[in-house]
């Protein structure tokens, strides 16, 4: 890449898995809405962060082993992804993980050397008891979060509480809710700052009509989450919003052609 500034990125969106489910099964208590039933499609995305100074990963998707004992089958894996984008996966990269369910924090045996980012809340509950009871556990990978414990470790993992600035126009944010420590990625680009909301927005549709998805460890939090977002997004102060899950986010940004079969997208394109 040429000469650029520090604190500008492009963030590429890359869909690495997608499945058809119901909406019953995706919204909370689906059934107070007054709405039938009705299909419909969840993608599954990573996220690269980089100009020409650094690289920064955001979640890691599933593995093959993660997904296959839950029945998803990746369009791409995501190491596969990440080598098509040139990214030395044995390098000191900085990975965040906007929390640890089994579709954001695999792969980790991938990248040996990475700096992982989480919130305090976020790893203390997964690598505790409470991560063991039926209805978290269902969310997460046994073999992801043996690999972050061992980071944790190693010494690779770098934890925090409120917000954190991980690298110059890079700020993680805990919100909560989805799970106890979830975060979002606020990046500035040369199109606009950008937010990663992950899973604290998997559809357009959760902020656009209220409804929070099926899998919340705290309720109220996440809809303050939803207000916080909005209230950004409303004064200008995130101008580009990326979903977490939602099947439309490919065709609301540029197409990128660094990863084969259509599976990219870039906002805030730098030269090359």
């Amino acid at each position: 890449m040429a000469e650029q500034e520090d604190d500008r990125y492009e963030v590429v969106i890359v869909r690495y898995g997608t499945r058809r489910t119901m909406r019953s099964e995706v919204y909370l208590n689906y059934g107070v809405y007054g709405d039938g039933d009705a299909p419909i499609d969840m993608d599954y995305f990573v996220w690269v962060v980089r100009n020409a100074h650094r690289v920064i990963l955001v979640d890691t998707g599933y593995s093959i082993e993660g997904g296959a004992s839950r029945g998803r089958t990746p369009l791409m894996t995501p190491v596969d992804a990440w080598r098509h984008l040139g990214i030395d996966l044995d390098s000191e990269l900085t990975v965040v993980l906007s929390h640890a369910h089994y579709d954001h924090a695999g792969n980790l045996a991938a990248l040996p050397k990475a700096r992982i980012v989480v919130s305090e809340s976020e790893v203390d509950f997964w690598l505790g008891p409470l991560a063991r009871r039926a209805q978290f556990h269902h969310s997460a990978d046994a073999d992801g979060l043996t690999e972050l414990a061992k980071a944790r470790k190693q010494g690779r993992v770098k934890t925090f509480s409120g917000a954190v600035t991980v690298a110059p126009g890079v700020e993680v944010l805990e919100v909560g809710g989805h799970t106890p420590g979830q975060a979002i990625v606020r990046v500035e680009t040369p199109a606009g700052p950008v937010l990663l909301a992950s899973d604290s927005v998997h559809y357009y549709e959760e902020l656009e009509a209220d409804m929070p998805f099926t899998y919340v460890a705290d309720l109220p939090r996440m809809y303050r989450t939803f207000d916080l977002i909005s209230g950004l997004v409303a004064t200008g102060q995130i101008t580009h919003l990326v979903a977490g899950h939602d099947p439309s986010t490919l065709e609301r940004f540029p197409a990128y052609d660094g990863v084969p079969g259509g599976l990219a997208a870039i906002i805030g394109r730098l030269s090359q």
